[in-house]
């Protein structure tokens, strides 16, 4: 019942997707929930998921709809009547009017069941329109070119559309504070606007504002890697720092500590992205922080996450056990929330009570009841779980277990008919049992508890524009992990080059790599007779668990990272 209603609520070309076998109900209402949370056509975000080719859509669509199919490549944009065209309407609704007969117009579309964009043409030019099927990816390089040709920039057109900046959260501000001139600087308005369109344009997760005795720059987390993308006049580094703080509402006033805040970019009535903003007093001035908070890039399916098939499995079947412990585990900014999000993204249905307690929560997901640890109002995680143990929850999901009291409840809750997720900061899937030992946690309770534990670490792939075959000796592959067997000629390894696509790094996009130790029975007789982590390491493999080295090495077969990003990150 709740996928027939998520289904009514998809657009025309999903819907037909759906009808003729080419989704998935549940993949299709995903897509679109995306697409609309990145302020994207439904066409886009099926090719941003490489589900299907824009040729595939193309013929697909022309068929569903009854539109003729329509190649832009010989089509002579010189014979393009540009009065005809709108640039804003083009760039953001992704149309572009080709050819006026009489009272009918022309007009290439990759999506023909965006009626709202054909009206809003029709509107504008007062003709009868008729629809063409075009391939979205040459759509938009001819859109781009059309646009550029009037003075105008298609990416710009995009992603400026109702840009503002709202305030959100944060601490009380003084008025006199606000009337600072130097916090209404025009140029420094703009300059940071301009810094945060660009990262969250090239998907970047964190943004250093740093300053420094002679020079002041800006660096960009991209792909776990900090890189330096502007070194601004030193002279504006305290209009940088109080414009951000009064945005995030904070004591521009207070120079000498720590401050915490959270900041909203609205880019579209459809979209807007949150900022968690930390500041740090430096010897030569504060240095901010902003982490990117984006929930377009949290509902993606379980597939993007990067889990081989049997890995997958092992946790789809996990998560769908009426009661237990989950333990997601890795260092910071490995992913985890990400993982917990997507896998409360799938159990996330009507007749289910979902709470999370989280310092703070990062991410946004509508049907789930999702608290912020306060500690200084005496809110912690051992707190919000006794609340949660009172509201008839089904799944909790805890931030992070981080002391004994927390570990405590949360198995309780486990062992009470509840599903408990977490997350817990250890380098491995078997020493994060141990790890729950040393809080104290009696070992009948750990063995009776936790059903699954997953560590994970995140890599770079490989771009995919300028990768190239790489020989690497048969000594150095051993050495890394690989077996004899598995070195029989049958699979090529790819190393980085660097190009434009991926800024000169050689990578582009991260992927997860996991180690999905499920606990079985073996294991639990370990943990009852107090064995240590080797001895459930060593039965780990001897089950058919790939740790993370094994897992990262999968990846290298598959041509999706390098051997030397594997070994950075498994590091064993």
């Amino acid at each position: 019942m709740a996928t027939h209603a998520a289904t009514r609520n998809i657009s025309g070309l999903a819907r037909a997707m759906v009808q003729h076998g080419m989704l998935s109900e549940f993949d299709a209402d995903a897509l679109h929930t995306q697409a609309q949370a990145a302020n994207l056509g439904f066409v886009e975000q099926v090719l941003i998921s490489k589900r299907m080719t824009a040729s595939q859509i193309a013929v697909f669509a022309s068929r569903a709809f009854g539109a003729p199919l329509f190649d832009l490549t010989g089509f002579d944009l010189d014979h393009i009547n540009k009065e005809l065209i709108d640039p804003k309407l083009a760039a953001v609704r992704r149309v572009l009017p080709l050819q006026k007969r009489g009272n009918r117009l022309f007009v290439a579309v990759s999506d023909p069941a965006n009626l709202q964009a054909l009206d809003e043409v029709r509107f504008k030019t007062n003709l009868v329109i008729d629809a063409v099927v075009v391939e979205d990816d040459k759509l938009g390089q001819t859109l781009s070119k059309i646009v550029e040709s009037m003075g105008q920039s298609l990416k710009d057109l995009v992603s400026t559309e109702d840009l503002e900046i709202d305030l959100q959260e944060g601490g009380p501000q003084k008025s006199d504070d606000e009337a600072n001139p130097d916090v209404e600087d025009a140029p420094v308005v703009k300059y940071i606007q301009k810094i945060l369109l660009d990262a969250i344009g090239a998907g970047v997760s964190d943004i250093h504002f740093e300053p420094y005795e002679k020079f002041y720059r800006i660096r960009y987390r991209l792909d776990g890697i900090l890189k330096e993308v502007a070194q601004p006049p030193l002279i504006i580094k305290d209009k940088m720092a109080s414009r951000i703080k009064v945005i995030s509402r904070l004591d521009i006033s207070e120079k000498r500590v720590p401050q915490d805040g959270r900041m909203k970019l609205t880019l579209s009535k459809n979209r807007a992205i949150d900022f968690r903003v930390s500041t740090l007093p430096t010897l030569y001035g504060e240095k901010i922080v902003l982490r990117i908070l984006d929930a377009a890039g949290v509902k993606l399916g379980i597939e993007a996450l990067g889990y081989e098939p049997d890995q997958q499995q092992i946790l789809l079947n996990a998560i769908k056990r009426p009661y237990g412990m989950i333990l997601v585990t890795g260092p910071t900014g490995s992913g985890k929330t990400v993982s917990l999000y997507t896998c409360l993204n799938i159990l996330n249905q009507p007749g289910v009570n979902i709470a999370t307690a989280e310092d703070p929560a990062e991410i946004q997901l509508a049907g789930v009841n999702q608290v912020n640890i306060n500690e200084k109002a005496g809110l912690n995680f051992a707190n919000a779980l006794r609340a949660f143990l009172r509201q008839d929850p089904d799944i909790i999901m805890v931030g992070e277990i981080r002391d004994l009291e927390t570990a405590d409840i949360a198995i309780k809750a486990a062992q009470t008919g509840h599903l408990v997720m977490s997350t817990l900061h250890t380098n491995d899937a078997p020493a994060t049992l141990m790890r729950l030992a040393n809080m104290g946690v009696p070992a009948f309770n750990i063995a009776s508890s936790v059903i699954l534990i997953t560590a994970q670490r995140l890599g770079r792939k490989l771009c995919t524009q300028c990768k190239k075959p790489e020989e690497i000796p048969t000594e150095a592959l051993m050495q890394a992990g690989f077996s004899e067997e598995a070195i029989d000629g049958t699979w090529q390894a790819y190393g980085p080059v660097g190009c434009d696509h991926c800024f000169g790094t050689g990578y582009k996009g991260r992927i997860g790599v996991y180690e999905v130790m499920p606990i079985t029975d073996e294991m639990r007789q370990i943990i009852m007779r107090s064995g240590n982590a080797l001895d459930i390491a060593e039965q780990a493999q001897k089950d058919g668990v790939r740790n993370l080295r094994q897992s990262g090495l999968l990846k290298v077969k598959q041509g999706m990272t390098s051997l030397e990003e594997i070994e950075a990150i498994t590091n064993e």
